[in-house]
């Protein structure tokens, strides 16, 4: 017999599944290579992320210390042009009550609300800084003895006030009298006028201080800086005014 009976354990050879990791054949069929490419969807190189913030927003750190810098020099030169004003005195004028290399601060306020208000007289006793008459860029710091319309008499070294109040005369350094030195100056009589101060230092001694007793004359309240409320340095002598 020549008839063939297939064997039961032969088997029908099956086409093995393309790897999803193996090179594309140019030659293989057009649905492999599809399919191939649609299952790897994350390519290597990915694409470069395009900076669309604007200046502003780059470089935000830089302006707001730009701003906060000059926002300090705005504040400090309104602070020292209308509110205070730091200084340090020079020479002995007014000694004892202040020293040379004392540090100041003068408060402008009631100088500043002046010019709103348009009155302005400082008290009796302040201590003041006013620019000179007779020469505007120096600066003078001087104890206030008399105000407008009043009657000023400095005989051996003694100062008398006169006014409506004290028709007879008063001290006005019997305040601060421990704070003196001595008295030597000349003889001289004044009145003061409208919009007028007389001053004096503390160092009353002859030629110590370039005041109202002297050259320097009665002060116009126009130069005026400032009043003293505070000294700052030395610090076992800080204390307001």
């Amino acid at each position: 017999m020549n008839d063939i009976t297939p064997s039961e354990d032969k088997k029908i050879p099956q086409p093995q599944p393309v790897s999803e990791s193996a090179p594309i054949d140019p030659h293989a069929p057009a649905q492999y290579a599809a399919q191939n490419l649609s299952q790897d969807p994350s390519p290597d190189i990915e694409p470069t992320p395009v900076n669309n913030a604007s200046f502003w927003s780059r470089n935000s750190g830089l302006i707001s210390m730009a701003e906060l810098i000059i926002g300090a020099v705005v504040l400090a030169a309104i602070i020292n042009s209308f509110i205070f004003q730091s200084y340090q005195v020079f020479g002995m004028s007014m000694a004892d009550t202040l020293h040379e290399g004392d540090r100041l601060i003068i408060s402008k306020v009631s100088k500043s609300l002046s010019k709103v208000t348009g009155d302005y007289v400082p008290s009796r006793g302040d201590i003041i800084v006013f620019n000179s008459p007779a020469s505007p860029d120096i600066q003078l710091i001087k104890r206030v003895i008399a105000l407008p319309g009043e009657r000023v008499v400095v005989k051996s070294g003694k100062i008398t006030v006169y006014n409506e109040e004290s028709p007879n005369g008063f001290n006005p350094d019997e305040e601060y009298k421990d704070l003196l030195p001595p008295a030597k100056t000349g003889d001289i009589e004044t009145v003061v006028g409208d919009g007028e101060i007389f001053v004096a230092g503390d160092n009353r001694v002859t030629g110590a201080s370039l005041d109202s007793r002297n050259e320097l004359g009665n002060i116009p309240i126009d130069s005026i800086v400032g009043e003293l409320v505070l000294r700052v340095f030395p610090l076992d002598q800080a204390s307001f005014f």
